[in-house]
Parts: structure tokens; sequence; C-alpha cells
């Protein structure tokens, strides 16, 4: 199968490790992956902030870039969604039928990574090998609106010499949100507090989820609190194939 990358903007510029090693592990199953050069950021914090027209724009662009994709991996829970639950909505208001159209073709097409994995290429192991202490953070969008329920679990309980440890509190929101960190800050961090500290009594090395949005965010507090945790996302531990990350 051939696959197309949609590496989403946090990935592009802070993350691009989470980007290689989705390629990485989609190539190790023997699947070619693709990265159209057009594509650019989905619209998703346009759309969350009100700017529908800008969000359309970027709609569109989405739409023209991935149009002769057989199939779009997204390493990203919430940008999956945006694709999948925004844009048919955004296209609906747009009034524009052959968008709307072409966004009902394509959005069956995008999966997270997860999904991807379970789901289309119906694969749990994935080859990986990750000798390490590992709790796993179920982020929002994939939770809630992706309803990927306990596939990134499935896959990593396949890994290989990883202790995987329960989180508690795990379906509760670790406070990042997007913009709500920037516009409600003390909510935020109240929210970010209590998950460090589930964190911390798992006595995990590393914190895994499936988007660097809340990885970003969870990190820079275990960072702060020199909490020795880190914060890896789950394509890094699936193609991890000997000590850890590729």
């Amino acid at each position: 199968m051939r696959l197309s990358l949609f590496v989403t903007c946090l990935g592009d510029t802070l993350f691009p490790a989470v980007g290689q090693a989705t390629v990485h592990l989609l190539e190790r199953l023997g699947h070619a992956v693709d990265f159209p050069m057009a594509q650019t950021c989905c619209g998703q914090m346009h759309y969350n902030s009100g700017y529908e027209p800008e969000a359309t724009t970027l709609l569109r662009h989405f739409v023209t870039a991935f149009a002769g994709a057989e199939m779009v991996v997204v390493p990203s829970g919430s940008c999956a969604a945006m694709v999948r639950e925004g844009y048919p909505r955004l296209a609906a208001r747009s009034g524009d039928r052959g968008l709307a159209a072409a966004v009902a073709a394509l959005a069956p097409r995008v999966h997270e990574l997860s999904e991807l994995l379970i789901d289309v290429l119906q694969t749990r192991d994935v080859g990986a090998t990750y000798p390490h202490r590992v709790t796993y953070h179920p982020t929002c969008h994939s939770l809630r609106m992706l309803g990927v329920g306990d596939r990134p679990l499935l896959l990593l309980r396949a890994v290989r010499e990883i202790d995987l440890v329960e989180l508690p509190g795990a379906q509760e929101c670790c406070g990042f949100g997007g913009t709500f960190a920037v516009k409600n800050p003390d909510v935020s961090s109240a929210m970010l507090a209590d998950k460090i500290g589930h964190i911390q009594a798992t006595g995990a090395e590393v914190l895994c989820a499936s988007d660097s949005s809340c990885l970003m965010h969870i990190a820079g507090a275990l960072s702060r609190q020199r909490a020795g945790v880190r914060a890896v996302h789950l394509a890094e531990i699936l193609a991890a194939t000997g000590g850890g990350e590729r």
C-alpha cells in the first residue's frame, strides 16, 4: 500500500523525529511512504479560534495537496480529527458543493497512526523492542473525537521488553487544549499538575502519547520539575528496534 504522510505543523517545526519515526516504521512494515511537499497546516488553530474563512482556505489547500493519496497517515489525533470531523462541517458551511464532495471522498482515507496500523494494516506486532518502563496518556482528540480506544495500548503491549504500566486518571485532560492553555493558564496549569502527579506515581521512565502538542505541554512540566521522565511519541516507540528510540 502507498501511504502519504501528513506530518502536521508541530511535527514539521518542533518534532521532526516523529515524522521520521512514522516513515521508518511503515517502511519496515513493507509500505511505501510519500510526502506531498505542498502540505501546510490543517487549519485547526484557525478553526478553533473562530477564523473560519482562513481555516477554509487551508482546507482547500489540504484537499488539493492530498487529492491523489491512496491513504493518508497522521501521527496526531488532533489533526486527524480536524480533517475527519472539522472539514466536513467547514465545507458544508462554505456553500461549495464541489469542496464538500472532495472532503467527503478524502476524509475517510485519513487515519491517525494507531488506527492505520490496527484497522487498515491489521497489525499489532510491528517488530518493536523498547526496554523501558512506559505509561500511556490518551489525548483528548484521539480519545473523544476519533474514538481510537485502546488501539495505541494494543500496539504498545506487543512491543518487546516494554514494561507498560497503567496511568491513573488516564482519561483526564492534560490541560493543553491548544489556545485553552493560553487563555486559561491557571486552570491549565492545575490540570497539568494533576497529570504530572499521576505520571510520577507510576514510576515510569517514559510518558507516551500520540499527539506532539500534548507531549510538548507535559514535557515542559516534566523538564521544569526535573522529574526524570521523558515524553516520547507513540511512533518513536513503535519504530524502535533495539535499546531505545531510533
